[in-house]
Protein backbone atom coordinates (compact mmCIF):
# COMPACT_ATOMS: atom_id res chain seq x y z
CA UNK A 1 0.00 0.00 0.00
CA UNK A 2 1.39 3.19 -0.51
CA UNK A 3 0.87 5.10 1.82
CA UNK A 4 1.69 8.69 1.25
CA UNK A 5 -1.07 8.16 -1.61
CA UNK A 6 -3.59 6.83 0.20
CA UNK A 7 -2.89 9.79 2.63
CA UNK A 8 -3.59 12.29 -0.40
CA UNK A 9 -6.64 10.32 -1.24
CA UNK A 10 -8.22 11.03 2.17
CA UNK A 11 -7.07 14.50 2.56
CA UNK A 12 -8.78 15.66 -1.06
CA UNK A 13 -11.75 13.66 -0.01
CA UNK A 14 -11.86 15.47 3.36
CA UNK A 15 -11.25 18.86 1.86
CA UNK A 16 -14.13 18.05 -1.14
CA UNK A 17 -17.11 15.79 0.44
CA UNK A 18 -18.61 17.49 3.05
CA UNK A 19 -20.06 14.24 4.21
CA UNK A 20 -16.87 12.42 4.47
CA UNK A 21 -15.21 15.61 6.33
CA UNK A 22 -17.95 15.36 9.11
CA UNK A 23 -17.77 11.75 9.33
CA UNK A 24 -13.69 11.77 9.37
CA UNK A 25 -14.27 15.37 12.28
CA UNK A 26 -16.61 12.56 14.23
CA UNK A 27 -14.24 9.29 14.31
CA UNK A 28 -11.18 9.55 11.52
CA UNK A 29 -10.12 6.07 12.43
CA UNK A 30 -13.70 4.71 11.37
CA UNK A 31 -13.75 6.99 8.25
CA UNK A 32 -10.21 5.90 7.05
CA UNK A 33 -11.06 1.82 7.22
CA UNK A 34 -13.92 3.25 5.17
CA UNK A 35 -11.57 4.67 2.47
CA UNK A 36 -9.12 2.32 2.79
CA UNK A 37 -10.97 -0.94 2.43
CA UNK A 38 -8.75 -3.29 4.57
CA UNK A 39 -8.66 -4.29 7.87
CA UNK A 40 -5.41 -2.75 9.52
CA UNK A 41 -4.94 -2.24 13.65
CA UNK A 42 -6.25 0.53 14.89
CA UNK A 43 -3.20 2.29 16.12
CA UNK A 44 -2.21 1.79 12.44
CA UNK A 45 -5.08 3.50 11.02
CA UNK A 46 -4.98 6.40 13.78
CA UNK A 47 -1.92 7.10 12.65
CA UNK A 48 -2.64 7.44 9.07
CA UNK A 49 -5.80 9.56 10.08
CA UNK A 50 -3.31 11.48 12.38
CA UNK A 51 -1.03 12.13 9.27
CA UNK A 52 -4.22 13.21 7.31
CA UNK A 53 -4.94 15.79 9.85
CA UNK A 54 -1.53 17.18 9.81
CA UNK A 55 -1.62 17.66 6.11
CA UNK A 56 -5.14 19.48 6.33
CA UNK A 57 -3.83 21.53 9.38
CA UNK A 58 -0.04 21.92 7.25
CA UNK A 59 1.86 19.69 9.73
CA UNK A 60 3.82 16.74 8.32
CA UNK A 61 3.84 13.74 9.89
CA UNK A 62 4.10 11.45 6.71
CA UNK A 63 7.81 10.38 7.77
CA UNK A 64 6.28 9.33 11.12
CA UNK A 65 3.22 6.91 9.29
CA UNK A 66 5.90 5.98 6.65
CA UNK A 67 7.96 4.58 9.52
CA UNK A 68 5.23 2.43 10.60
CA UNK A 69 4.98 0.62 7.42
CA UNK A 70 8.46 0.12 7.39
CA UNK A 71 8.54 2.86 4.64
CA UNK A 72 10.77 5.53 3.53
CA UNK A 73 8.35 9.00 2.55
Amino acid sequence: MDIKAKIDELVNKVKNDKDFAANFSADPVKAVEGVLGIDLPDDQVRTIADGVKAQITGGDLLGKVAGIFGKKG
